[in-house]
């Protein structure tokens, strides 16, 4: 049977009508939600420092011309099981040392060095915590799976918890530039705000809960974190007698097209914590050795930080972080950092036909508190940092530069270079020139 142009017009404009629904139908198709993952990485560090000034060497002193080695392997595995739930558990192996078993230079080299090192490959079950998502309206867009984040649709407000073992960096002070020393900067103080006293223990994980509250452009956080038994312990408390609040807000922005972020975040630690000046005058009228725990009662520790992030180019970010806390009072899990600077940016290679290729570049400058100088000036010890002597001190000023080369996606190597002026705040020692391969592979 012929029909006139007329009449296949006709049709096919009815066929396209009737169409419609099943095309919008058809672009309205997302990926269904995730029901379990199984991610893992494997990481290895090679780290090693050349020559420099030392006179002297204290009980925490950073020293020449050594090389070390850390590797870790971990699975994460995650399931759904109700509408917007999730449980994550991250089993792990580890292995090495950070250089000079990771003491030294507050702001340390590598954040793949835990503060425990060991011969043998150990277990650690470094977080098992559960994720709760409460959609509260607005747009609905997809999450990528990722390392403990399932894909699922979710709008673009809504609440989510967190709890259980994590880290506290998991949700608070994040940054898309320096924040995974797995993929980019491996300084402490690049990777985390120097200042922010974060509870943890010694591998950098605690027990705790978080609530995020996402509405347009902003995002509340706050969180309720268990301390360590001592400072700079292995062990967390079982109580929360010494714990953490953290408080953070963010706001999201588009600067010239592009992407941007700020973000002020608050901490109050309570805890049995030491005065510097008060552990110094006890030493000096008794004739006692320099020791921060007699002198330790319950007080709180406060501190503050920014952190802000602006995609400049399709390829091209910037970063800064800002922090300060009451540095007359010991440090308690994070490290011997009072007050903080830290800028830099990340570039990806596409400029040079290797667009999954990444070069970064980050300066930090770190100090301490009168009182902390003191301390150390008389030969007390941090967290981290202790020469024995402090007759000149001085700001640690640190300079990390790092080119990865990914030549799957799968698989990356790193070559990173590290000057830091003044290790352990003292400028009789150094500078240390620092140089390290990253091996890192994962799915």
């Amino acid at each position: 049977m012929k029909h006139s142009y007329r009449q296949t017009a006709v049709f096919t404009i009815l066929a396209a009508l009737v169409c419609l629904p099943c095309r919008a139908l058809a672009d309205d198709v997302s990926p269904p939600d995730q029901t379990f993952a199984i991610h893992g990485q494997a990481t290895t560090v090679v780290q090693g420092v050349g020559g420099f000034a030392s006179p002297y060497i204290g009980d925490n002193s950073l020293a020449p011309h050594q090389t070390k080695s850390t590797s870790d392997v971990t699975l994460y595995l995650g399931v759904q099981p109700w509408k917007g739930g999730e449980v994550w558990v991250n089993p792990e192996i580890d292995q090495g040392f950070g250089l000079s078993n990771t003491l030294g230079v507050a702001g340390f080299p590598s954040a793949e060095a835990y503060k425990i090192g060991k011969m043998n490959p150990y277990f650690k079950l470094q977080r098992v915590f559960v994720r709760q998502t409460i959609s509260l309206g607005g747009g609905v867009q997809q999450t990528d799976a990722a390392i403990n984040q399932l894909r699922a649709a979710i709008t673009a407000n809504r609440i989510v918890f967190t709890a259980g073992k994590m880290s506290v960096g998991d949700v608070f002070d994040t940054n898309k530039f320096a924040h995974d020393p797995r993929a980019d900067f491996l300084n402490w103080s690049l990777i985390d705000t120097g200042s922010f006293d974060y509870a943890a223990n010694a591998w950098g994980y605690t027990y705790g809960a978080a609530a995020e509250w996402y509405q347009g452009r902003w995002t509340l956080r706050a969180g309720f974190f268990n301390l360590s038994t001592v400072p700079n312990g292995e062990k967390l408390g079982s109580n929360f007698g010494q714990n953490e609040i953290a408080v953070e807000i963010e706001r999201r922005f588009r600067i010239g097209g592009r992407d941007g972020a700020v973000r002020l975040t608050g901490f109050r630690n309570r805890g049995r914590f030491a005065r510097f000046d008060d552990a110094r005058t006890r030493s000096s009228t008794t004739d006692r050795p320099l020791d921060l725990a007699p002198v330790r009662r319950k007080q709180d520790r406060l501190g503050i930080a920014m952190n802000a992030e602006q995609d400049v180019t399709p390829n091209f970010g910037l970063f800064v972080r800002a922090g300060t806390s009451d540095g007359a009072i010991e440090t308690y899990d994070f490290t011997d950092i009072d007050h903080t600077l830290a800028f830099g940016g990340a570039l990806k290679g596409a400029g040079w036909g290797r667009k999954q290729d990444t070069v970064g570049i980050a300066a930090v400058d770190n100090g301490i508190s009168a009182a902390h100088k003191r301390w150390l000036a008389a030969g007390g010890l941090g967290v981290l940092v202790g020469d024995g002597s402090l007759p000149r001190p001085g700001d640690e000023q640190i300079f990390e530069a790092y080119y990865t080369l990914r030549p799957v996606a799968w698989a990356a190597l790193t070559l990173d270079y590290q000057h830091i002026v003044n290790p352990g705040y003292n400028r009789d020692r150094g500078p240390a020139n620092i140089a390290a391969a990253r091996f890192h592979a994962g799915f």
